[in-house]
């Protein structure tokens, strides 16, 4: 997927999905871009994103064409590595200013995550419609500077409103994929080789998996070894933490699967019966669509700590049970496993509220949004730069 020609006619609309870094801001992208899809018959998609993020591996495999961009975030990184990502910025936007150019597309949709920046600055710069979709209740920087341009804000939170211009900004959720909403249990279980009728506890800290609450993970291990005939885990623990964590699983003869990266997440969704994660908002937007009981340790360092905002709103309503890291331990986090694992009562009173929160409409909220931007747009090029037409 490396040579694409750009020469096209507008026979086809062209749709270019920009964001990734990691799984929050690519799956929601996906989900969009299937359901683009299903509304039109002749379109054409393309993703732009990372060369490092995690849309480099997962999209090719979801048979997505997907350029590639040589650049790094700026956040709580040196001031070397700052002038590095700076330089590289500078060239991945002419490489995107001539990639958009040639492509031509009607809408450009961001999604978010550093890989978005440039593409949707890109696409404004060359009068292309974007779309800003925003996952957090506090959103980053870069999404306010873009939203000033872009023709329409999707927000995933009410109290997001207040940050970006309200005459273009839509309450739509955060989208999520199809496949989640229709995973199959037993199938989940199959593909993971867990066990019927044991209790599985789904554990991950994102798609780079989460070192310290790993750590924490394995020192609960030891309060639970009374339960390991009934309990089956099922861990995503990035590449770093593997081999220490399976050896700790093995160690307390606790049954279930570790994997460093779970590329299948709709049938781990649908096989487990708790969750233990951070509080992503596309994690968030995923558990409430489906209705997950959920322990929740929002990462302490995400930015204007938006994963332990997002949390809150769910656990004060009683929608899941949420502990900042520094509070947790292995003891405590056993206590949490077994007392979802002993109160049936509890799980459906969690995954009952949970389910209030969920948005499983936005995906196609947003695709309405895009698609009426793109219609709008479709007839407004002419051959080579794009130009609107006169009104």
């Amino acid at each position: 997927m490396q040579n694409r020609t750009s020469d096209k006619r507008l026979s086809k609309a062209t749709v270019v999905i920009a964001g990734g870094g990691t799984g929050g801001h690519l799956y929601p992208g996906i989900a969009i871009a299937e359901e683009i899809k299903k509304q039109l018959h002749d379109v054409e998609i393309i993703f732009m994103g990372a060369e490092k993020g995690i849309e480099a591996r997962i999209l090719p495999s979801e048979n997505y064409y997907v350029k590639l961009l040589k650049t790094d975030g700026f956040v709580g990184v040196s001031l070397r590595k700052k002038t590095v990502a700076l330089f590289k910025f500078i060239m991945a936007f002419f490489k995107a200013y001539a990639f958009l150019r040639g492509l031509r597309p009607n809408v450009v949709i961001g999604t978010g995550g550093y890989a978005s920046f440039i593409p949707v600055f890109a696409a404004m710069l060359l009068g292309i419609p974007t779309v800003i979709q925003e996952q957090n209740s506090v959103p980053g920087q870069a999404n306010r500077i873009l939203a000033k341009f872009a023709k329409k804000v999707c927000i995933t939170y009410e109290n997001s409103l207040s940050y970006f211009p309200k005459n273009k900004t839509i309450l739509t959720g955060n989208p999520v994929r199809e496949k989640i909403l229709k995973a199959d249990k037993t199938e989940g279980k199959k593909m993971f080789s867990l066990k019927e009728g044991r209790f599985t506890v789904f554990i991950f800290g994102g798609s780079m998996g989460a070192s310290s609450l790993n750590k924490i993970v394995v020192d609960s291990l030891e309060q639970l070894t009374h339960l390991k005939d009934r309990l089956q885990f099922l861990h995503q623990t990035g590449e770093k933490d593997f081999e220490y964590v399976k050896a700790a699983y093995l160690r307390y003869g606790m049954s279930g699967t570790v994997a460093p990266f779970i590329y299948k997440m709709p049938e781990a969704y649908a096989s487990c019966d708790m969750i233990i994660s951070r509080a992503g908002a596309t994690t968030l937007a995923e558990i409430t669509a489906i209705g997950i009981p959920s322990v929740l340790v929002p990462y302490p360092y995400a930015a204007s700590a938006h994963q332990e905002v997002n949390a809150s709103r769910l656990a004060v309503s009683g929608a899941a049970m949420m502990i900042k890291e520094g509070e947790l331990t292995g003891k405590v986090l056993a206590e949490y496993i077994q007392r979802l694992f002993n109160d049936d009562s509890l799980r459906s009173k969690l995954s009952r509220d949970c389910m209030t929160f969920g948005k499983p409409d936005a995906a196609k909220k947003v695709a309405n949004i895009s698609i009426m931007l793109l219609k709008n747009k479709k007839q407004s090029y002419r051959e080579g730069f794009p130009v609107p037409l006169p009104k």
